[in-house]
């Protein structure tokens, strides 16, 4: 399962997603991970969150990042729900449409039984019609 949270750079979509993995850490029976470009936000996050600076891995591509998210899932059998913030750069997309590989993530999600909630740079205008339904937060 896939929740995005879109909006313009700098409208605020990380403190939407920091706000909502130190709320869902409260209810939480397994493990939560956060996805970032850097370390940046390591004190806003709950200490039971495990934090993940992906500009420390060498990626190259978006198949890499998907294999990097799966590797994640292989060594935690409690993980619960992803974190992603930064989606565009963490996930190596550059110019490229982000519904594929965000459509991945779905499946992969959906066979694990792990929720991936990821913000994106995008507006509603812009987003693909077979993202519209994941979007739980627009700013």
């Amino acid at each position: 399962m896939v929740q995005l949270i879109i909006g313009d750079k700098g409208k605020g979509k990380t403190k939407q997603l920091l706000d909502k993995v130190n709320e869902a850490i409260q209810t939480a029976s397994g493990n939560i991970v956060y996805l970032d470009k850097s370390t940046k936000h390591m004190y806003e996050l709950n200490n039971k969150i495990r934090l993940i600076d992906v500009s420390g891995f060498p990626l190259k591509n978006s198949d890499e990042f998907i294999g990097f998210v799966c590797g994640i899932l292989s060594q935690d059998h409690d993980l619960e729900e992803m974190y992603l913030d930064s989606f565009i750069k963490i996930a190596q997309l550059g110019d490229e449409d982000v519904t594929d590989t965000i459509l991945q993530l779905d499946a992969i999600g959906e066979k694990f039984g792990v929720k991936f909630v990821i913000s994106v740079t995008l507006n509603e205008n812009t987003i693909n019609d077979a993202l519209k339904d994941k979007v739980i937060i627009s700013v």
